[in-house]
C-alpha cells in the first residue's frame, strides 16, 4: 500500500473537491492510501480586499503549487477557474472531475429573479466578470464586494450587507444549498468565467506513477471543454480576474464556443459564438480569441492584471 497525499485549500468547498477526488481514486484503486492535507493560500489569508486589488494570479494556488514543487504532496486539487493559466516549472494539469454546474447562481432577497432587481438594490460579487456582465445587463445596477467562503457571504447576505449575490451556482450545489438559489442565470444572460464548475487535478510533470492514476479518473469530455476554455483565456492573456467569459458544449462531433471580453464598468463588449469539429475544439478557441484581439478586446479588458 503506498500513502498518496491531496493537497487542497481548506474550505468547505476546497474540501468537497479533494474528498471527491478521493473518493474516485479510492474506488478505482482501493489497494492505496490518500490523505487530504490542508494548505492555507495568500487568497484564504487576505479577505478584506478585493481580490482585483491584490492580483489575481495564483492567488487561491501559490502556495499549494509551491507544496507540490516541493514534493510535500503529490498531487493538488483545485476549482480550474482559480487556476493561472500558465503553470510552474515541473507542473501541469493532469486531470479534471465530470463538470458541475457552470452556471452563475442569483441569490436574491425575496427569490426575485435577475429581471426583477432593480437600480436600488445591491449586489454583492467578488469577481470582476461578474461585476461588468451585471453593469452590461443594467448600467444602474449598485455592486459591491463581497469576500470569504460560500457560508460567509450568505451570513453577509442574510445580515443586510445586500440584498442580492452573484455566485459560482457549482458551489452551492456541492454545499447542498441550493435553497438559496433565486436563478441559475442562463448562459445567454450571463457567461460564466472560463472553466467555472470544474474540478481540476493538477501534479508533477514526471510524476509517472500519480499520472497514471489520475489518467483513470480523467474525465473527457470535461477536459476537452476545460482545455479550449483556458486555451481562449490564455490566448488572451487574462487570469481568474478578469472581465472574459467563456462557455463551451459539444454534441456529438460538434463543438460550440460562446465568449464575451468586457470593459471593467460593463459598458463596452464583444460577444461571438462558433462552432467547429471536437477535434479541433482548441484551434477554434485560440481563432477565437485571436479575432477577438484584433477587433480591440485587450484594449477592452484594459489592464486589471497586478502580478503577485
Amino acid at each position: 500500500m503506498k500513502e498518496i497525499i491531496i493537497g487542497t485549500r481548506g474550505s468547505k468547498l476546497a474540501l468537497y473537491q479533494a474528498k471527491e477526488t478521493k473518493r474516485l481514486l479510492e474506488n478505482q484503486f482501493p489497494e492505496h492510501r490518500f490523505v487530504i492535507e490542508i494548505i492555507h493560500t495568500k487568497g484564504d489569508k487576505i479577505l478584506d480586499v478585493a481580490l482585483s486589488k491584490i492580483g489575481g494570479k495564483g492567488l487561491f494556488t501559490k502556495e499549494i503549487e509551491q507544496a507540490l514543487t516541493d514534493k510535500k504532496i503529490d498531487l493538488a486539487v483545485h476549482s480550474m477557474k482559480d487556476l493561472p493559466t500558465e503553470y510552474p516549472k515541473g507542473l501541469h494539469l493532469s486531470a479534471v472531475l465530470k463538470r458541475g454546474e457552470a452556471r452563475d447562481a442569483l441569490v436574491s432577497i425575496g427569490k426575485r429573479k435577475l429581471s426583477e432587481l432593480t437600480d436600488k438594490d445591491i449586489i454583492a460579487t467578488s469577481s470582476v466578470r461578474r461585476t461588468a456582465e451585471l453593469l452590461n445587463y443594467n448600467p444602474n445596477f449598485q455592486i459591491v464586494d463581497i469576500r470569504g467562503n460560500v457560508d460567509t457571504r450568505l451570513k453577509k447576505w442574510q445580515s443586510g450587507y445586500c440584498t442580492a449575490m452573484v455566485m459560482a451556482g457549482a458551489g452551492l450545489q456541492r454545499l447542498k444549498l441550493d435553497d438559496a438559489i433565486s436563478e441559475l442565470l442562463d448562459t445567454k444572460q450571463m457567461i460564466p468565467a472560463p472553466a467555472q464548475g470544474i474540478i481540476a487535478i493538477e501534479s508533477r510533470n514526471d510524476d509517472n506513477f500519480i499520472n497514471g492514476l489520475l489518467a483513470e479518473i480523467n474525465h473527457k469530455e470535461t477536459w476537452i471543454r476545460a482545455n479550449a476554455e483556458y486555451t481562449f483565456l490564455k490566448t488572451l492573456g487574462g487570469g481568474c480576474q478578469v472581465p472574459i467569459g467563456c462557455y463551451t458544449s459539444l454534441s456529438k462531433d460538434t463543438f460550440e464556443i460562446t465568449s464575451i471580453v468586457l470593459s471593467p464598468n460593463g459598458k463596452k463588449s464583444l460577444k461571438e459564438t462558433r462552432k467547429g469539429n471536437i477535434i479541433d475544439a482548441e484551434m477554434t478557441a485560440k481563432k477565437m480569441a485571436e479575432d477577438f484581439i484584433e477587433k480591440g478586446a485587450l484594449q477592452i479588458i484594459g489592464n486589471l492584471e497586478n502580478p503577485l
